[in-house]
This record gives structure tokens, sequence and C-alpha cells, in this order.
């Protein structure tokens, strides 16, 4: 066996490639579309420097903040959401999914879409130590971007999903000198969480993982080290094996001791999982409930 019951990279390949018999080319022209109308419609800060990289950048779509008392602050600053793509590690920037900001920005929830640099340009630790630099940045910074650091959330698709969780892994008191609470809620979606299965797939020419990437690199084998509510959620059209990846993570949370809800939506796959941050969809209450 190769994974669990899987014998062939073909097996595999079926198992984990949700964009098999969809055109990657209609799907991505109609986010890019809908991302640049989200850019023109907000107060944005674009391509703002995270790290010393070119793909160290994010995306800041401003909000005011909800039910603000002036009398105390001239200036109130809002929660912030921090969202990290998809894009199996390998492909698509920040650019793509500026869509899914309309209604948490109008919430009253500033947005930081973040990009990060891409296998096999960089190794998989580099995604790693990017994202957390991203979350870093935002809190040791908030009073520039305007936001409030004790109120920061983060959400993932896919392979920002297994990103997330990652963030939830961090030790972040010993490798940053933040409190180790300083995100108050996560939402994975889609996420990968055990790496397993990636060495023999399609993916391995780009992504390279060695065994102790995979190791050091799986959540479901880490220690959750951030106190805060974590949400699972994977859609009724994507295959077994990403309800499988999210129930196993969930226990392996359980087991911990943290606050784990998952869900499996209905009548949605892999990408069109994505609305529901749109149109009264759930993430946005989700995401609202993680600030209060």
């Amino acid at each position: 066996m190769l994974y669990r019951h899987f014998t062939t990279q073909e097996e595999i390949d079926r198992a984990y490639d949700p964009m098999m018999g969809r055109d990657p080319l209609v799907l991505v022209k109609a986010w890019r579309e809908r991302s640049a109308a989200s850019r023109a419609n907000h107060r944005t800060t674009l391509d703002l420097p995270y790290g010393p990289t070119l793909a160290e950048r994010m995306d800041i779509f401003h909000a005011d903040a909800p039910h603000a008392d002036t009398s105390h602050d001239e200036h109130p600053k809002a929660p912030v959401h921090v969202f990290f793509h998809g894009g199996y590690w390998r492909s698509l920037s920040h650019r793509e999914f500026s869509f899914i900001v309309d209604d948490l920005v109008n919430a009253g929830i500033t947005v930081a879409v973040v990009n990060y640099a891409l296998c096999p340009q960089v190794r998989f630790s580099e995604l790693v130590r990017q994202s957390q630099a991203a979350i870093a940045y935002l809190y040791n910074h908030a009073a520039e971007v305007g936001v409030d650091p004790e109120q920061l959330s983060v959400s993932g698709h896919s392979a920002g999903g297994h990103l997330c969780a990652m963030l939830m892994s961090t030790d972040w008191e010993g490798a940053f000198g933040l409190p180790n609470q300083l995100i108050r809620g996560a939402l994975c979606i889609s996420g990968l969480y055990d790496l397993r299965p990636f060495p023999w797939s399609w993916l391995q020419p780009k992504l390279q993982l060695s065994g102790r990437d995979v190791q050091e690199f799986s959540p479901l084998w880490l220690p959750c080290r951030v106190p805060a509510p974590i949400k699972l959620v994977a859609g009724t059209g994507e295959s077994e094996e990403f309800e499988r990846q999210m129930s196993s993570y969930a226990e392996h949370l359980s087991q911990q001791g943290q606050t784990v809800t998952q869900q499996l939506l209905p009548d949605v796959d892999h990408f069109s999982i994505l609305e529901h941050y749109l149109n009264d969809g759930c993430f946005v209450e989700w995401i609202k409930a993680f600030h209060g």
C-alpha cells in the first residue's frame, strides 16, 4: 500500500485532484474577474509587504469598525480576518481570491488576503514560514494597518486550510515572542491535514516533499498550541478523502481538548464551497462569531 488502502498513484490522484473533469481556465478566469470588481469596490492597500521576498505581499481590504464608540477613540480599529488561498501549494495567488472579502468588509471586518511563494520555487517549509510571517506582521503592525491586534482570525481554502492549521500549531511565544492566543478563531475549508498521500501523487514533482516535511508539516500529527475555536468544513461534492481528512483532524483536536466543530456542507464541491463567503453564506457568520 502507498497510503491507507491506495495501491497506485492513479487511485491517489483520483481521490485528491478536485480539478478532474473541470476546465481550470474557466474557473480561474471567473475568479479573476470577480476579484477585480472587489478590489475596485473597496478601500484597499494592495501588495503590502510583510516580509523581504517579492512573494510576501498581502492585499488589505479596509472596513470601518462596527458599532464604533468614537468618544474614547478617534480612530476605532476594526477586527481583521486573514485569508490564505488554495492551489495545492504550487499555483494561484492572492489576486484570484479578492472576491471572498465583500460580505466580511460590509460586516465591519477588515480582510487581509495573503500571497505566498509557491513550490517548487521554494521548499515546502518556506510556505509555512511565510504564512506565520504574515500573521506576525499584522499583529505587530496593527496600528499602521488600522486594525485591532486582539481581534485577529484566519481562514484558508484547500492548501490554505492546511496553512491555517499550521498556524494553530505554531509556538507563537517561543518562535515569535507573541502570545499564543493571538488568533481568535480559525476556519479551515476543504483542508489537507495529513500530507502522507502527496509524495505518491502527481503533485510530488512540484512539492518535492521529503519524509521530514511530511512529519513536520502535517497538522494531524502536531499539537495545537493556539487556544481558540476551530471550524472545519468540507463539501458533499468533494471526494471522500476530504471528509475523512477533516474528521481525522477534528478527532485529533478534540483529543487535545480543543474547541472544534466539523461540518459537511451540502451541494457544494471543492470550488463552489467558496460561495459561502458571500450571499448570506455561513462563513461570514462563523467569522463574525470569532470576534464576539
